[in-house]
């Protein structure tokens, strides 16, 4: 049987495995779970009998040279600063290589060395990256080859709550590393283009420059922007664009609200607070406030962030029993940012019955025989429970069927790739349609860049 070995099984983990065993029989695979959490790789997989669970610590070399030796091919689905190790060894046993994450410089790097072994080491083949790449480019060649010239391209994808089970006042919950979530945004300032102009925005500033999306059937939407919408002008073939702007939706209010924690400072991931396992989620408020000797956390932190007490936004932080003197934060030597994952962990948990939501939007604008046009796409995928979710689902996917792809030799060409080739997307996306992940396009008046707050 061919060896698929699987590093990782955490949150986005659930439906690549599933698929692949599914596909299993058919394609005469066996999968391979590899994690240090033994009991939640045997989750994964059940009773399957095409399906082991096995114990790795990615920091044992002994043990991860052995497990990659012994694979046909490898999908890493661990933390970013993990990948390059396992690239590494699979440039040395011959592996191809498959991972959702975006392609860090150290992976770039292995380039040549891959091309030179014929080995694929597939990057961004996830959701978002993925799937946008993916959707982005079947439209922009599309347009080429019927002679258009895109001038503008906005792109934005949004891991939220479905409205049934939306019961929380930031209309948010964790669905996926929430440590990501906290610190997002954060290293160096958000850069894009806008009718020609290049604009930055600073962290400290990005969550209260957004615009606003409408999407059929699931109502309006914020965007804040990526951190660096401009790696992928030249990769797309958008050197000419005029506006080229990537962001992150949210429900309207998270931004605002979220502004607030970095306003204060509890994003910070960079030092390390003392007592923090005894300290109340009471106490931690208090060490971003100035000292007075009568004014109570509440009021401080009103007074601070000049938020009045009937301000629909106060009754967000009030939701998350933020300035609670019975919980404890119970972290040992912790930053801020660890300690608010920790309390937000308590209020956006999925529940077990939770069902969890994808949105994508693109638009697309172009010249065609002189006229200009405007296409705009959006995808809405809802995920099933707290296990198989939106989130899993469609980073899963992707990377299960690229996998294939690439096992079965229909993805041939070497290097460290993202998808934006034709014999990459095109098959992914007809695959896709079939599990319900789909876009809808509508032409509407191109009217430029409407900038709104920014």
């Amino acid at each position: 049987m061919r060896k698929i070995l699987i590093f990782g099984a955490g949150k986005s983990a659930s439906y690549v495995v599933k698929y692949l065993l599914d596909k299993s029989y058919d394609e005469n695979l066996h999968i391979i779970v590899a994690d240090v959490n033994i009991a939640r790789a045997k989750k994964l997989i059940g009773d399957h009998e095409n399906a082991q669970p096995k114990y790795i610590d990615i920091t044992d070399t002994r043990a991860r040279h052995a497990a990659i030796s012994n694979a046909d091919i490898v999908i890493s689905m661990l933390p970013v600063k993990h990948h390059i190790e396992v690239a590494k060894d699979c440039l040395t046993f011959n592996k191809n290589m498959v991972t959702a994450s975006y392609i860090t410089d150290a992976m770039h790097s292995l380039d040549a060395r891959a091309r030179e072994k014929d080995l694929i080491f597939m990057n961004e083949i996830g959701v978002d990256p993925g799937i946008d790449h993916m959707s982005a480019m079947q439209v922009i060649d599309r347009i080429r080859s019927e002679g258009g010239k895109i001038v503008l391209f906005e792109s934005f994808t949004g891991g939220l709550i479905s409205p049934e089970c939306d019961h929380n006042l930031w209309n948010y919950k964790f669905t996926w590393n929430p440590r990501n979530i906290v610190l997002a945004g954060q290293g160096g300032a958000a850069k894009f283009i806008q009718e020609g102009s290049f604009k930055y925005i600073p962290y400290h500033r990005l969550f209260r420059r957004t615009e606003f999306l409408e999407v059929d059937g699931f109502g309006r939407f914020e965007v804040y922007a990526n951190r660096d919408s401009l790696k992928y002008q030249s990769a797309y073939g958008l050197d000419d664009a005029k506006t080229l702007y990537r962001g992150t939706m949210r429900r309207v209010g998270f931004s605002r609200a979220w502004n607030v924690f970095v306003q204060l400072g509890m994003t910070d991931d960079e030092y390390y607070m003392d007592d923090t396992e005894n300290m109340t989620y009471r106490e931690f408020v208090n060490t971003f406030l100035p000292y007075h000797p009568t004014d109570s956390v509440e009021l401080k932190f009103r007074h601070a962030l000049k938020i009045d007490q009937d301000d629909t936004v106060w009754e967000k932080f009030e939701e998350l029993d933020l300035f609670s003197n019975k919980k404890k934060v119970g972290l040992s030597k912790a930053t801020p940012a660890q300690i608010l994952q920790k309390i937000l962990e308590d209020s956006w948990t999925l529940k077990e019955k939770d069902r969890d939501m994808i949105v994508m939007y693109h638009k697309f604008g172009y010249e065609l025989d002189g006229k200009m046009h405007q296409i705009d796409s959006t995808m809405v995928t809802l995920g099933e429970d707290s296990t198989y979710t939106a989130m899993a689902k469609t980073v899963g996917l992707p990377l299960g069927i690229a996998t294939l792809l690439i096992l079965n030799e229909k993805i041939t060409t070497p290097g460290v790739l993202m998808p934006l080739a034709k014999e990459v997307y095109e098959p992914i996306m007809k695959e896709l349609n079939e599990y319900d992940i789909t876009f809808t396009e509508k032409k509407v008046p191109y009217l430029g860049y409407n900038p709104l707050n920014l």
